[in-house]
């Protein structure tokens, strides 16, 4: 009795000690609170906060043409698939992590054969032995060369008391979301940059369209004054002039097809194909802004983004990394044994009296490599620490980013209303300023400008078209993403 209260002292001991010794972990895990809304201009003060519901694809774009290349991508891009390799990999992981909890289970079968000297303790045993009179024949053992004959299971167990392999397989479970989101976020990203350059694409298409329509303007101008110097009443100077504004527009023109076929080049690689032509609408179709119109939480929105869900696990799998990096200070306990058939002859391998078994239990404590066990721990600790400042990182940024967009997504719809009355203004300027010339109230100069201007003025309306197109498709990416 006293034996064994020494033995559960002495246990305690190495635990009071091991425990004593474990450094702290940092568990500042949560991020600064958000703040309620965005305060956007077309919101009410008298709404309510209401959850936010994340996009779906088709109904965001409104674009069936853009939908279809959407698709496409997600079947065949490369980076989209190596990445679904990469989750089965940390699904992997997280198996193994689990199977670690878990007892091992070995089938072994063992032969050996040893000769041992006359002046070892084992030669000199077993030639001691054979002249027992307590044994039998089949006891008798083989003095020349002694065989050894195993053939059963060996089974283990680390006993997880501190929880060292559960906060290893929470790090992969974690680390397995992560991946998850990482996918998500990849996703968001190939679906965002198709998207730009297939409105680059349809940019570049409006302002093919203009250049042609003004050519034919130009010329128009350019038989008028032609026909005045057949009659002396322009100069070369006038028609040169315009024969000049004509190749300027059929200069732009190539240059603008140079530009069209590197951006579908561009959108064929992210498609995984190696040519051919971009199916596309000949307008930008309006995006979905209701989002634009309701008091949404904010948290409700940024932290269903996957970038900030990716930070998130991380920040958790770290965590419990430096759980079972700590778990490293405290003794840890083995249990295991084996159960087979044991013998030194063939003769009597299979007998009921070859049948062995043994159990083993160890409790061992770090001692003299306590050095290394910390400088894991720091590591682990620190790296946690970085997780969570990566995390807020992500969250800052992301609150600012949807801020700026929301309030630019805002903007643009007055943008574009005054450009376009811009043009309105102009196409009236420029028929007036034909009119004036054949008056002889203007002269060939106020007609080049006037071209001029609204030329301008109707690629400065698809520039900031395609910036508005731009602008909602980073609101998609901001706002998380599609969920299907």
């Amino acid at each position: 009795m006293k034996n064994t209260i020494n033995r559960y002292i002495i246990l305690g001991g190495i635990v009071l000690f091991t425990a004593c010794s474990a450094p702290k972990i940092n568990q500042n895990l949560t991020a600064k609170q958000l703040p309620e809304n965005f305060d956007l201009k077309a919101k009410k003060a008298t709404d309510s906060l209401q959850n936010f519901v994340p996009l779906k694809t088709e109904t965001y774009f409104k674009d069936p043409k853009l939908e279809a290349l959407l698709d496409k991508a997600i079947a065949q891009n490369p980076d989209y698939l190596i990445m679904q390799e990469r989750i089965l990999i940390a699904n992997s992981n997280l198996k193994v992590a689990k199977m670690a909890l878990l007892p091992s289970l070995d089938i072994a079968a063992d032969v050996s054969g040893t000769r041992y000297g006359k002046y070892t303790m084992d030669g000199v045993g077993n030639f001691d032995t054979n002249f027992s009179q307590n044994i039998s024949e089949k006891q008798r053992i083989n003095t020349d060369v002694t065989p050894n004959l195993f053939l059963g299971g060996k089974v283990s167990w680390e006993a997880d008391i501190w929880g060292k392999l559960s906060n290893r397989k929470k790090a992969a479970l974690q680390r397995f979301f992560a991946s998850q989101d990482g996918m998500r976020l990849l996703k968001t990203r190939l679906l965002t940059d198709i998207a730009d350059l297939y409105y680059k694409l349809i940019a570049l298409d409006k302002q093919a369209v203009i250049y042609q329509k003004n050519l034919k303007t130009q010329k128009k101008a350019l038989d008028i004054i032609s026909a005045q110097r057949s009659v002396g009443k322009a100069t070369e100077l006038a028609v040169q002039q315009f024969n000049a504004q004509n190749n300027n527009i059929l200069a732009e023109s190539k240059q603008l097809e140079l530009s069209i076929d590197q951006t579908e080049k561009a959108l064929l690689s992210l498609l995984g194909e190696y040519g051919g032509k971009i199916d596309r609408s000949t307008d930008f179709l309006s995006g979905h802004l209701a989002v634009l119109n309701q008091k949404i939480s904010v948290d409700s929105i940024i932290h269903k983004r996957p970038d900030v869900s990716e930070a998130y696990h991380e920040l958790l799998a770290s965590n419990a990394d430096a759980k079972a990096a700590r778990a490293a200070f405290f003794p840890t306990l083995n249990l295991g044994g084996y159960a087979g058939l044991n013998s030194f002859s063939f003769s009597t391998f299979f007998e009921n009296g070859s049948f062995a078994w043994q159990l083993l239990g160890g409790l061992t404590a770090p001692v003299f490599n306590k050095g290394q066990i910390k400088q894991e721990f720091f590591v682990s600790n620190k790296r946690q620490q970085i997780s969570f400042l990566q995390y807020q990182n992500t969250i800052t940024t992301a609150y600012n980013e949807l801020s700026a967009l929301l309030h630019r997504t805002e903007s643009f719809a007055d943008v574009l209303k005054f450009k376009s009355n811009e043009i309105d203004h102009l196409e009236i300027a420029v028929n007036v300023s034909n009119e004036l010339y054949l008056s002889g109230y203007a002269n060939y100069l106020e007609i080049i400008n006037a071209q001029k201007n609204k030329l301008q003025a109707e690629l400065d309306f698809v520039d900031i078209q395609l910036k508005n197109a731009e602008s909602q498709v980073l609101l998609y990416k901001a706002l998380g993403g599609g969920i299907n």
